[in-house]
């Protein structure tokens, strides 16, 4: 009998740029490790990441006739099925964008921080928003008209390149984590995503800078997070942790698993 694999909803989303973040699936069970492995400040993917700019100058957008928006907590900025004609840019705060299943759980597609774009491809393809986009916290967004967006790409060929390697990176990450769902045991699947954020960011942003030290990467994420981001249920991400502690693939350090 084959075996079967569930896709996690986070791969089929194609507004998102960190993807597989907390909260995908929403399973209600607590491991002990989480609570003193939370992730805490602004999300973000890997110790060794640094931001270093905005996806484009907060100065450009305004030049080609960005408006400021203000959102407070748990406020909507858009939902899904909505036509997409604004290009959506962080300028302060956090944002998630989420779908809900049919008997109404929330999952998480991506969470964003300032200077993250998102909710780009709609506009590129003509179709409606797959998600849902909230605000974590107090937030502030640029938006600039689609129109005036395609004008500033034009005229501006080096954030089209800063754009399409950003896309790109998106679709290899995806590639690799469905591949590791589909032909691969618990264990394999998150080694292969653990090397992947310790040589950096999740979605290969350009405007982001790894910084590689000889030092032990220390995991940022919950059991939890790291369930959500693998496609698997959070005891099986415990029990194949445990295991690969037991074959010396990773030490846990203060209940953080380090490689």
């Amino acid at each position: 009998m084959k075996k079967k694999f569930s896709v996690p909803s986070f791969l089929l989303d194609y507004t998102s740029l960190w993807n597989p973040l907390s909260g995908a699936f929403m399973h209600k069970i607590i491991d002990p490790d989480d609570i003193a492995h939370g992730l805490r400040g602004n999300p973000k993917v890997g110790l060794g990441v640094e931001k270093i700019a905005p996806m484009i100058d907060k100065d450009r957008l305004l030049a080609y006739k960005g408006e400021r928006i203000s959102l407070r907590k748990n406020e909507t900025l858009f939902r899904e099925g909505t036509k997409a004609i604004y290009y959506f840019q962080l300028e302060q705060g956090a944002l998630k964008m989420v779908t809900n299943s049919t008997d109404g759980r929330e999952f998480i597609q991506g969470i964003f921080s300032s200077g993250d774009s998102f909710g780009e491809p709609p506009l590129f393809c003509n179709f409606s928003y797959p998600s849902t986009a909230i605000a974590l916290e107090d937030s502030r967004v640029i938006r600039l008209p689609k129109d005036n967006f395609f004008n500033l790409l034009q005229e501006n060929f080096d954030i089209h390149l800063k754009l399409n390697e950003v896309l790109c990176n998106r679709l290899r990450y995806k590639s690799m984590i469905l591949s590791d769902i589909s032909f691969h045991d618990p264990e394999h699947r998150i080694m292969s995503l653990l090397k992947h954020l310790k040589g950096g960011t999740v979605s290969g942003d350009a405007t982001r800078r790894v910084i590689r030290t000889a030092r032990p990467y220390v995991v940022p994420f919950t059991r939890q997070q790291l369930a959500d981001m693998s496609g698997l249920r959070v005891e099986t991400v415990i029990r194949a942790v445990k295991k690969m502690q037991e074959k010396g693939k990773l030490e846990i350090i203060g209940r953080k698993i380090t490689i």
